[in-house]
């Protein structure tokens, strides 16, 4: 007798690029930097706060209802549609053609932020989240959760402690999965296997968990830079010095000033918004194919986790401007050029600043090794794998001390003459 399908969904609880691109010429000639006067409203793209309908929820809480059966509609990775697990109906994700990805006017949103948190509009109602105490981590859900496990440290979670959920800015864009868990699965043990110094028991075991299919937040920003500074060319030169046994060659550095000015636009800094990651991991998985993102669609978020920014918007763009001014600095190191440089003063000032709110799809696995916990990300667009793993310290003591055995055998083939020559 067949399995009955699931009630229907309306029926049942709701439950729970980024590499920085330079694509404007960098002339070294003199800029002249004016203030901006007030943007146009009608030409240039407004902040949105338009939160009902883009807040993303942790327990896969929005369904899709199958015109078949009744039961789920998932977005499928390997054919990119909607797909009923219980009856294998597909269909098509419902586009709007009319969306498209507007980058945002920075200035204007972080205003509008700072109006609605003076005027105390800081909830947003039917959404709830809970920390994690393990990994600090927020988990974000509507109804009732069902998952009791943290997807980020695997510790469990206290629903307890659950409150209100703030307003979030939209989200404007999304980049659809494009590798399968099974596919991921398989870029773990390739991972795990290419370890050097491992524990023996994860190389002949593996990580022995459960992968989630997570949207991580991310901010995009744009800039035009416009840079002044000054500092020193170092060249060297050599001289020798002493007689006989004590003869030496020194070398030496000649200094010159340098200074100058240039331009350089800044396209889609990446900065993931979440603190439930560890950023210096998730940063290694760039480059982002970001050709793929595609407007915001519940529909492509179904069946995920979706994990909403905890990093707010002025925070983010700090880190942002971050990434901008090293960028920023090697410029000017390459612009000083010799053979050693001297950086006394850069300053930088920004224009044309817009921002997105985006979703990048990642497969996070967070597992235990003798109690201790270690996460691993895969690219999820890319494929690309990074993660924390333990080391075995006697495998590192035995490759330490066949180093020095073969140095002591060396010196006594050869004498020392050979190491020191």
């Amino acid at each position: 007798m067949p399995t009955p399908p699931p009630p229907p969904a309306e029926d049942r609880t709701a439950a729970e690029r980024g590499q920085i691109l330079e694509v404007v010429d960098e002339s070294d000639v003199d800029i002249e930097v004016v203030e901006e006067s007030p943007p146009d409203p009608a030409k240039q793209p407004r902040g949105s706060t338009e939160f009902a309908g883009h807040v993303t929820d942790e327990g896969k809480g929005r369904v899709f209802p199958c015109g078949q059966c009744g039961a789920d509609l998932l977005f499928h990775i390997g054919t990119q549609r909607m797909k009923c697990e219980f009856c294998n109906h597909e269909q098509d994700v419902a586009v709007d053609e009319s969306a498209g990805i507007v980058e945002q006017d920075l200035r204007a949103m972080l205003e509008d932020l700072r109006k609605k948190h003076d005027e105390g509009q800081e909830s947003f109602e039917g959404f709830q989240e809970v920390r994690c105490d393990s990994c600090g981590g927020d988990v974000v859900f509507s109804g009732t959760l069902t998952s009791r496990q943290c997807p980020y440290c695997a510790s469990p979670i206290q629903v307890d402690g659950a409150h209100q959920v703030e307003q979030r800015i939209a989200v404007d864009g999304v980049m659809p999965f494009q590798v399968t868990q099974q596919q991921a699965e398989a870029a773990l043990k390739r991972w795990v296997k290419s370890l050097w110094f491992a524990p023996t028991r994860l190389k002949r075991q593996g990580i022995k968990s459960t992968f989630n299919g997570v949207y991580l937040p991310y901010w995009t920003f744009d800039a035009m830079t416009a840079s002044t500074y000054s500092g020193q060319r170092g060249e060297y030169y050599y001289v020798t010095t002493g007689t006989g046994k004590n003869k030496r060659r020194s070398r030496r550095t000649r200094w010159y000033p340098a200074s100058g000015s240039f331009q350089r636009f800044f396209d889609d800094v990446l900065i993931v918004a979440s603190n439930g990651v560890k950023r210096a991991l998730v940063r290694k998985l760039e480059p982002w194919p970001l050709d793929t993102v595609a407007p915001y669609n519940q529909q492509m978020v179904a069946g995920f986790l979706a994990r909403t920014y905890d990093v707010e918007l002025p925070q983010g763009f700090d880190l942002g401007k971050e990434r901008i001014e090293q960028a920023i600095h090697a410029d000017v190191v390459g612009r000083i050029g010799g053979d050693t440089q001297r950086v006394e003063s850069i300053n930088t000032k920004y224009g044309a600043l817009t921002f997105k709110h985006l979703l990048m799809p990642v497969w996070l696995l967070a597992y235990r090794f003798k109690d201790k916990p270690y996460q691993v990300v895969i690219n999820a667009a890319t494929g690309e794998v990074q993660g924390e793993r333990p080391w075995s310290m006697w495998k590192i003591t035995l490759a330490g001390l066949g180093i020095v055995a073969l140095l002591i055998v060396f010196w006594l083939i050869f004498g020392g003459s050979a190491i020191f020559r």
